[in-house]
C-alpha cells in the first residue's frame, strides 16, 4: 500500500463532473443511486479513501478503483447502510408460518425441500430471525429440509453475520426464552448464536442485479428482500424484479419491505393479501 498522502487541511477538490462520473460508475456496479441530495454522504467516503489510499485526488483514485478489487470492496463496504435488529416486521414472520409456508408445501410435490433467500442480510439479523421464528412457530420445521441463503454485497458485513454476535439492542424484541434456546451469553451483554443455527445458514457475497445466470440463486421459494429497492431508481428497480422473478420457484412469494411496493416495478408478479401481510408471488 502506498503511504499516505500529504494534504492540506483542506480535502481534495472533488468537482460536479467528478462526483456524477463515480455516482454513475458506482450505479452501474451496484444499482444504487446517489441523488445530489446524498453528495455530502457520498464525498466524505470518497475522501477517507482517496487519503487511506495515498491517492493525489480524486481522478487518480477512481482510475486506482476501477482496477483494483480489492479497493472497490473497501468502498462498497463503506457506501452501504446496514441499520437492522432482530424480529424486523415480524408480522412477515407470523405470515411466513401461518400463510405462505402452507402454499408452498402444496407446491412441493416429492420434493421435501424449502429453499429460502434473505438479502441483503447485513450482519445477519435477519436470516437468524427467520430461523428462530421457524423452530419456534412452524409446528412442520421438522418435516423438510429448509435451507437459508443470506447474502450481501458488504463483506465486512457478512464476516460479522458469520460469528453471529449481538448486542442488547440488536436482541431486544426477542423474547427471553428464545434468547436461551439459540444464544450463549459472550460477556459485555453480548450474546452469540449457538454454533448449529450458525453454520446452517449459508452466507455469501452477490449482487442482486449479478446473478441472473448463476445457478445457485435459482428455485427459491421465499425471498426476502426488504429495504434495498429504495436505493434503486425505476430502471434499476425493474432491473431487480426481473432478477428475483428469475430466482423465485413457481408459486414462490417475495416480501418487501413496509415502504416498498412490487406493483409499480412489475407486472410478473401476482399481489397477495393474506391476513398477515401484504407479499408477492409468482405464478405457478
Amino acid at each position: 500500500m502506498p503511504p499516505l498522502a500529504k494534504f492540506s487541511d483542506a480535502p481534495p477538490e472533488i468537482s460536479e463532473d467528478d462526483y456524477q462520473r463515480f455516482v454513475e460508475y458506482f450505479y452501474q456496479r451496484t444499482g444504487i443511486h446517489f441523488g445530489v441530495n446524498k453528495r455530502y454522504f457520498v464525498d466524505k467516503r470518497l475522501y477517507e479513501r482517496i487519503l487511506n489510499c495515498g491517492r493525489r485526488n480524486f481522478r487518480d483514485y477512481f482510475e486506482f478503483l476501477r482496477r483494483d478489487g480489492a479497493e472497490y470492496q473497501a468502498l462498497v463496504n463503506l457506501m452501504t447502510v446496514n441499520e437492522t435488529y432482530f424480529y424486523r416486521e415480524p408480522y412477515q414472520l407470523e405470515c411466513l408460518v401461518k400463510s405462505i409456508l402452507p402454499e408452498v408445501v402444496t407446491t412441493l410435490g416429492s420434493s421435501r425441500k424449502i429453499r429460502i433467500w434473505s438479502m441483503p442480510c447485513s450482519t445477519g439479523e435477519e436470516p437468524y430471525s427467520i430461523a428462530f421464528y421457524l423452530l419456534e412457530h412452524w409446528r412442520l420445521v421438522d418435516d423438510y429440509e429448509i435451507e437459508i441463503v443470506a447474502t450481501d454485497i458488504d463483506t465486512e458485513v457478512l464476516r460479522r453475520a458469520r460469528e453471529g454476535v449481538f448486542n442488547k439492542r440488536s436482541l431486544q424484541y426477542v423474547p427471553e426464552a428464545t434468547l436461551a434456546k439459540f444464544t450463549t451469553e459472550e460477556g459485555d451483554g453480548l450474546r452469540r448464536v449457538v454454533p448449529a443455527l450458525r453454520e446452517s445458514i449459508q452466507f455469501a457475497t452477490a449482487n442482486l442485479l449479478e446473478v441472473v445466470d448463476d445457478r445457485a440463486y435459482r428455485g427459491f421459494h421465499v425471498v426476502f428482500c426488504r429495504n434495498l429497492l429504495i436505493y434503486f431508481d425505476d430502471v434499476s428497480r425493474r432491473e431487480a424484479g426481473g432478477a428475483l422473478f428469475a430466482s423465485m420457484a413457481p408459486g414462490g412469494f417475495v416480501c418487501l419491505g413496509h415502504s416498498e411496493s412490487m406493483s409499480r416495478i412489475s407486472s410478473l408478479f401476482e399481489l397477495r393479501k393474506f391476513p398477515e401481510a401484504i407479499v408477492y408471488r409468482k405464478p405457478l
